[in-house]
């Protein structure tokens, strides 16, 4: 109880000191919109994506976020538009935040196969607390079931958020960069102070490269690697993997941390190893992964991180033709 006790409180010092930090997932690829707004419609086919984390699921009062994604290619105006809905709740659902987000692309092409994306997203947000799922110390010693006097002094808060993306890709290759919260929304619940919601940056790339056969048999199998680089305020992190893919089989692991580098209290700065299963039929891409936490809150504490995605693809009549000549390179999960 003593050692639960303590852990709770170590997250709480966290969630005060990160400012506000947005929640990460492992299978970012699993809704590339949600890292950057330039892969709206990047895959031709129309997409539907659906994402759930359990962070840290031994800890009471852990955090739990979610996605659901829409995009679709638009080959008459060269535009990919998107639409990312996220959520997040911590402290047994009492803090919660959710957004809803519209993405606009513009494609251009450089060379035949090699295209280059700016991109907008504009969205709109809202913080709040859930107070009947709290307890505080002028409840305990009051009799009956009245609410906490400090329900008066704290309001959901609702703001407007901006982001940007770029990014670069041939039939081998990608890399973008992309911000959000540009426009440093203001997310306190306290009327007497402002608490600017932290610019994040992310910049991410990768390389997917076919495996050869012999010369009466063609492999359909690929290795894909892949970098996602992380910042906001203090801070940063670096996501490194690679997939092996083998139709209709992916197989994945991912390290999460920055090695060379020490957080604030001292300490290494690992975080994770994550494993990665997912499997496609037809238009459908079904994804888990798992996080071993490395870091010194220990797996026996954490109990690790569970992740699951959900996909679906399909072409229209007008992209049907593009979806044959064109393939997207990025990870699936």
């Amino acid at each position: 109880m003593k050692n639960s006790f303590l852990h709770i409180a170590f997250l709480w010092l966290l969630a005060i000191a990160g400012h506000a930090q947005d929640q990460q997932f492992t299978q970012f690829y699993a809704a590339p919109t949600a890292v950057n707004p330039a892969f709206a419609g990047a895959s031709v086919q129309s997409r539907v994506s659906m994402q759930y984390r359990n962070q840290w699921a031994g800890i009471p009062g852990g955090f739990n976020a979610g996605n659901i994604t829409f995009d679709q290619f638009m080959p008459n105006i060269n535009s990919g538009i998107g639409m990312l809905v996220s959520y997040d709740q911590a402290g047994s659902g009492a803090l919660r935040t959710s957004s809803v987000a519209l993405q606009y692309a513009y494609e251009a092409r450089i060379k035949r196969n090699w295209f280059f994306r700016p991109a907008l997203q504009f969205g709109y947000g809202q913080k709040s607390i859930n107070f009947e799922k709290l307890t505080f110390y002028d409840q305990m010693i009051r009799e009956g079931d009245e609410p906490s006097l400090e329900a008066g002094t704290i309001r959901p808060v609702n703001y407007y958020d901006m982001g940007a993306g770029l990014l670069t890709y041939s039939q081998k290759f990608w890399f973008g960069i992309s911000g959000f919260h540009n426009n440093a929304p203001d997310v306190s619940m306290y009327d007497s102070q402002k608490t600017p919601l932290a610019r994040k940056i992310s910049v991410h790339g990768g390389y997917r490269a076919r495996l050869k056969g012999n010369s009466l048999r063609k492999l359909d199998h690929y290795v894909v690697f892949a970098a996602n680089y992380l910042s906001q305020q203090k801070f940063d992190q670096l996501d490194l993997g690679f997939y092996y893919e083998f139709s209709p089989m992916i197989l994945g692991l991912w390290y999460r941390g920055l090695p060379m580098k020490s957080n604030s209290y001292g300490y290494a700065n690992h975080d994770a190893l994550a494993f990665v299963l997912g499997f496609q039929a037809g238009n459908y891409k079904v994804g888990y992964s798992y996080d071993v936490t490395i870091s010194r809150l220990g797996i026996a504490n954490s109990s690790g991180s569970h992740e699951v995605s959900l996909v679906y693809q399909w072409a229209n009549k007008h992209n049907q033709r593009a979806k044959k000549i064109r393939i997207m390179p990025c990870a699936k999960f």
